[in-house]
């Protein structure tokens, strides 16, 4: 906690912005430069980073920024590094009524925080979120920030492909009472992924209600290397199944799109053509020329105007992505199958 705040200057913030950094110093200023730019008053607010031990300049930059304003900005460690550890402990050491939850790898509109907790009150809802614009200052980086912004990327995740106002199952981030997570709990710091859909699902199960509006905006930037874009499928992957064992009504059947498509790809042909299986090569072919025409389709459709060499790595990202999210979903019926007594102690929900 920090003691440079009197006890008067505690009961006036009004909103604790938590924020989980690990090695982001090519985005931290950013990101923090987007806060000052908030409309929301400074002396109602606290800026929490929590740091998982970054190796690169990241927490020399947040101190840079503290020792101009210490009683607006702190830094806490994460030792455990996952977000859901993260968070748990900005929430706890935090003194604002508001949570709201952000992202170092992205910029925020000068009205987010404002819109956020306007739109909490509004509509009495216990988690409220915006539309998500994915970009980066790469020409990979841009290819692949088309691939998650599109249907046949990411299917129906309505924050990354727009939508209108309303109810939802889940938004990016996302904004809170504090008071929620002393009544359903905090994150379940089990999860490394999919932490957010987990606590979602015990927001709906509670009786609550999870908003998204247009009016709430803001900039994430994509991964800038395919490694590392495949490698995040892989884990989202696996972490969606054993979200799903741990808390089975918190992920939905688009989830598991990807593992279909893995397997379809993988275990089909095998019996096909081992087996002489006329009909199982006739579906199999059929699916492949289906999902070839959609990759042409979406990889055309994304990249109008930008070129065709944006075009060709689209092509492949899509196929890339999808097989990469498979085969991780693949590994955690794996993990799964071996550690499932284990897992089962995970539930919080």
């Amino acid at each position: 906690m920090d003691e440079k705040l009197t006890c008067s200057e505690r009961e006036a913030v009004n909103v604790s912005v938590v924020i989980p950094v690990y090695n982001e110093e090519e985005y931290i200023a950013g990101c923090i430069e987007s806060l000052f730019q908030q409309d929301y008053p400074k002396d109602d607010m606290e800026w929490i980073f929590v740091d998982g031990g970054s190796n690169d300049a990241t927490t020399d930059i947040i101190r840079g920024y503290m020792e101009k304003h210490p009683k607006l900005i702190r830094l806490e460690n994460n030792p455990k590094r996952t977000q859901s550890r993260a968070m748990n402990i900005g929430i706890k050491s935090s003194y604002g009524k508001y949570i709201v939850r952000l992202d170092a790898h992205s910029i925020y509109a000068d009205d987010y925080i404002s819109k956020c907790i306007y739109y909490l009150e509004l509509t009495g809802a216990d988690n409220v979120g915006g539309v998500m614009k994915t970009k980066s200052n790469t020409f990979i980086g841009e290819v692949m920030a088309d691939m998650v912004s599109s249907p046949f990327g990411v299917g129906r995740s309505k924050f990354r492909i727009g939508c209108k106002d309303g109810y939802v199952d889940t938004v990016p981030f996302g904004a809170f009472r504090k008071s929620l997570f002393y009544e359903i709990g905090f994150y379940n710091e089990h999860l490394d992924r999919c932490e957010d859909g987990e606590l979602n699902y015990r927001i709906r199960k509670n009786g609550g209600k999870i908003y998204i509006s247009n009016d709430i905006k803001l900039t994430y930037y994509s991964r800038d290397e395919v490694g590392s874009m495949m490698n995040m499928a892989y884990q989202n992957g696996l972490w969606n199944v054993l979200a799903m064992y741990i808390c089975p009504k918190s992920m939905k059947a688009r989830h598991f799109v990807p593992l279909g498509f893995f397997v379809f790809l993988t275990v089909m042909p095998f019996f096909a053509w081992n087996y002489e299986l006329m009909l199982l090569k006739a579906l199999f072919i059929s699916g492949m020329c289906l999902y070839a025409l959609l990759d042409i389709f979406f990889s055309v459709k994304r990249s109008l105007g930008k070129g065709i060499k944006h075009m060709a790595l689209l092509l492949v990202l899509f196929p890339a992505f999808h097989i990469s999210f498979g085969a991780g979903s693949l590994a955690g019926l794996t993990r799964l199958l071996a550690d499932h007594e284990e897992l089962s102690k995970w539930a919080q929900c």
